[in-house]
């Protein structure tokens, strides 16, 4: 087996340890919590369809920045949204858990991937802001589907939801209208 082969295949078993970081939403109608491999194809899935409304957008830079975007939770494990200081006290670990997880692809692969996990991070250019919009809706979607479940258990505040859902816009406007609509609406805060 050439060395590049081999490289391939390390870091398409390493990939598969996503499976076991567990995030603290529930699929819709299971009592288990997802796992990030479960949140990664299902916001992919969704960028999908979504993306059909955004035709200037280079499709496949957004898909692949929503599949590789969460691989350094198998380092550095999932940090909820809502909690800002975990969130910035994570960044270094996150970081070197990329440069480690990339670093195991051939160089040419490694680089563009970990250059996309970098722009997904930074969220500057149109890609990485509609990637960061999608990586937010299925959360949300899924705690109002089953009565706040994890922002209940979490003592998430209706303010909190909003101000960190509201780039749902940046992906789909009228989305974003109705999610906060239902945001506003719900008995549970």
């Amino acid at each position: 087996m050439n060395d590049d082969t081999r490289k391939l295949i390390d870091f398409i078993l390493e990939s598969e340890k996503l499976k076991g970081v567990l995030r603290l939403n529930k699929p819709v109608g299971l009592d288990r919590y997802e796992n990030s491999a479960e949140h990664s194809w299902q916001i992919s899935l969704t960028a999908l369809v979504l993306l059909d409304t955004r035709p200037e957008l280079d499709a496949l830079k957004v898909l692949k920045m929503l599949l590789i975007h969460d691989l350094v939770e198998i380092d550095a494990g999932d940090v909820q949204v809502y909690d800002d200081a975990a969130r910035k006290a994570i960044e270094v670990e996150e970081k070197a858990a990329a440069v480690r997880i990339f670093g195991i692809l051939p160089d040419a692969i490694g680089s563009e991937l970990h250059d996309l996990w970098l722009e997904f991070e930074a969220a500057q250019t149109p890609e990485a802001k509609f990637a960061k919009a999608v990586d937010r809706v299925n959360p949300v979607l899924q705690n109002l589907t089953q009565n706040g479940q994890s922002w209940v258990e979490n003592g998430i505040r209706r303010g909190q939801v909003l101000e960190k859902n509201q780039r749902i816009a940046d992906a789909n406007g009228p989305l974003w209208d109705e999610i906060e609509k239902k945001i506003k609406e719900a008995d549970w805060f």
